[in-house]
């Protein structure tokens, strides 16, 4: 994946990990925050999509706008702007329009306006219009002259994901400093697919995804870079999977009934999904190749119990087993969950912690339990995967929630031991046909059924007007000494997007809700530390209201958690609603799920409608692959499976095959890729998977 000057390789070439401190206006400060970004190298900064796009409205008059509305007001500043100074800052006033129909324009720690706006001219004031005390107010309104705006009408300006800072106008220079190079990805797809599948050109694309030209071109490109997304992880895996020999399995297990007497003496039953899958896995690891199995459940259908008993009848048998989860507080609340069940079955089957956050002696002492303890069952998270972890007996490797890792760690986790069984787990519902392309080299389990014992989760979708009594009866919950998520898409506030974000949410709940009642806020851009603290107090009930992202749907258990409210829940695709809702729902007790709708659209009510109606995650994700477009992608957040940058499961359903399908082909015909019109797909999914791999080591 060279860069280079055109499509056809000519010119000067431009190694793709130069650093970003070739584009100009980004020094060594920068770069650093720009690498917290992910963003390394000049082909990273190409390769961070925006996540929306800001459309600037047609420019109204000062008569024409309404209060809570983003707008464009265009007319004439009649007076010099006044300067007012408080103690603490000079706040510079305007206005425009005339006595009957006035805009009043006010600008914080600019007094400098007052001699750059012209009295007599005409501008265009772009921000967000708020009544106050009887009058129009725009607050810190973007100013452009007629001229400058009339371009910027109805055109997509990018929103990227940031970090502390950045701005979105410096990653939004740096992209068009690299485009303007014409320093460009040559197109390694061939001619016959992109014929085929109606695709634009590569470097077509990468401009369009960043600065459309309209909501058609943004569409196209979007196909095109979704299609490479799915096709490049489908060929890799399945060029792989051809090269990769079936292992024999060198662990011989026992079958004395040790497993059965530990099933006899659960609490409960176990569902018949449950029994189904776990025989699936117990006769892969006795049979005569190395185990390589998908469990597919539904949140709350009993995976752990099914993870425990394959990693108690590997100890049985004397080998140790391995289990890596996505977060460390989920790694803990396995092992604590695996010291318990060893206790209550009265089996001494050493249990090892290993996580990042461990300390030095605490990391030593779980290194030489690996080597002290041929049975261990050992439980972390990518730290079981680091150099200085090293397995003595590792006959089972499980990864938890396997859309959060990539198919690399699955291997390198692998590669620990002497060809190891392998079992993935995951709590997406993903239906059994994509499910097949997606883990093709896999064999499936599906966990469909749910525990007896639990209530179904109680739902209700409502307008932004039910707000204070949902949070009544939140209170009504805690005070019954139960805890509650609320859900919001933003981390905070951004430009152009008229939706919840967690930092400005948790002050306003702050305001309503009694000081006793303790709050605590989770989001993605916390650090490790930082999120462990906070979940730990939720799981201890020292924070009663978490206020989160979408951090929050890796599988953590809080039985104690009774309701989950989720802001402007028609952002979310339906899978990761569910997802979301099965944070609660793990107790004894009834829980709920309050989905509040902030769209007036009626195809959000009836998307949501599904999930008001049914528990079944299975039948919520066929729903959703029927229900969403292509236009979608606009307003409904990515559900991050398999960590794809533009692709969505769900939403690209007939891409994903499509792109399997052109994936199949290709081998079919040229299984090694080696005629000369493959050498540029070859030499890029190479590349692709070696970025991948460094990644991983990062």
């Amino acid at each position: 994946m060279n860069l280079s000057r055109g499509a056809d390789d000519e010119g000067k070439e431009m190694n793709r990990d130069s650093s970003i401190t070739e584009i100009k206006g980004i020094g060594a400060k920068t770069e650093e925050l720009f690498h917290k970004m992910g963003v390394y190298t000049v082909c990273d900064i190409l390769l961070h999509y925006p996540r929306n796009y800001i459309q600037f409205p047609t420019a109204k008059q000062p008569g024409e706008v309404t209060d809570g509305e983003t707008a464009a007001v265009a007319g004439r500043v009649p007076r010099t702007p006044v300067v007012r100074r408080t103690r603490s800052m000079a706040v510079t006033v305007a206005a425009v329009g005339t006595q009957e129909a006035q805009v009043e324009l006010v600008w914080f720690r600019m007094p400098y306006l007052k001699s750059s706006i012209r009295p007599g001219s005409h501008y265009v004031f772009y921000g967000k219009v708020q009544k106050k005390n009887g009058k129009l107010v725009m607050e810190q309104p973007a100013i452009y002259t007629p001229e400058q705006y009339a371009p910027m009408e109805q055109a997509f300006l990018p929103v990227y994901a940031l970090t502390g800072g950045i701005s979105n106008n410096q990653v939004t220079r740096a992209v068009r400093a690299v485009l303007a190079e014409e320093q460009l990805f040559y197109d390694y797809l061939p001619s016959e697919i992109r014929d085929a599948e109606q695709l634009c050109e590569y470097n077509y694309a990468i401009r369009q995804i960043h600065f459309p030209d309209d909501m058609d071109t943004l569409i196209a490109a979007r196909k095109r870079l979704v299609f490479d997304e799915f096709f490049l992880f489908v060929l890799g895996m399945r060029y792989q999977k051809e090269k990769r020999v079936r292992e024999n399995n060198a662990f011989p297990f026992s079958d004395d009934g040790f497993v059965e007497g530990l099933i006899e003496r659960l609490p409960y039953a176990l569902t018949g999904a449950q029994q189904r899958a776990l025989a699936e896995v117990r006769s892969d690891m006795r049979g005569p190749y190395v185990m390589e199995r998908l469990i597919q459940g539904d949140v709350g259908s009993g995976k752990t119990i099914l993870a425990f008993l394959a990693m108690a009848d590997a100890a049985h048998s004397g080998y140790q087993s391995a289990i890596m989860a996505p977060t460390e507080v989920l790694a803990r609340q396995h092992y604590e969950t695996f010291q318990k069940l060893c206790g209550q079955f009265g089996i001494k089957i050493p249990v090892v912690l290993l996580t990042g956050s461990m300390t030095a002696r605490q990391k030593r002492m779980s290194y030489e339990a690996l080597q002290l303890y041929p049975n261990a069952m050992v439980v972390g998270t990518h730290a079981l995967i680091q150099e200085r972890a090293v397995y003595d007996n590792l006959a089972l490797v499980i990864t938890d929630e396997q859309h959060r890792f990539g198919v690399r760690q699955r291997e390198s986790f692998a590669e620990k031991g002497r060809h190891p069984h392998i079992l993935v787990m995951s709590a997406t519902p993903i239906p059994r046909t994509l499910a097949i392309i997606l883990y093709g080299d896999l064999d499936i389990s599906v966990v469909d059924e749910v525990p007896a014992k639990r209530l179904p989760i109680r739902n209700c979708v409502v307008d932004k007007s039910y707000r204070s009594k949902a949070y009544a009866f939140i209170e009504k919950e805690i005070r019954q000494g139960h805890q509650a998520y609320v859900i919001c898409p933003l981390v905070e506030e951004v430009e152009g997007m008229d939706a919840e974000n967690v930092t400005d949410y948790v002050k306003r709940l702050r305001e309503i809700f009694p000081e006793e009642i303790t709050l605590g806020v989770l989001h993605g851009q916390m650090k490790p530390a930082q999120k462990n603290k906070v979940m730990e107090a939720f799981l201890k009930n020292e924070v009663q209201i978490l206020v989160a992202t979408t951090v929050v749907e890796v599988g953590v258990n809080v039985p104690n958690a009774t309701v989950m409210m989720i802001e402007n829940a028609e952002r979310f695709g339906l899978a990761q609603l569910h997802q979301l809702r099965g944070r609660v729902g793990r107790g004894d007790a009834q829980s709920y799920c309050i989905m509040v709708n902030a769209s007036d659209a009626a195809t959000a009510q009836k998307r949501l409608d599904i999930l008001n109606r049914s528990n079944d995650g299975f039948q919520i994700a066929g729903e959703d692959l029927k229900l969403r477009g292509p236009g979608d992608f606009f307003g409904i957040r990515q559900s991050g499976e398999l960590q794809f940058a533009l692709g969505d499961i769900y939403q690209d359903a007939a891409v994903l095959k499509a792109a399997s399908d052109a994936a199949g082909k290709l081998l079919a015909d040229d299984p090694e890729l080696a005629r000369p019109e493959h050498e540029r797909l070859k030499h890029h999914m190479a590349q692709r998977m070696e970025s991948e791999r460094n990644r991983m080591s990062l």
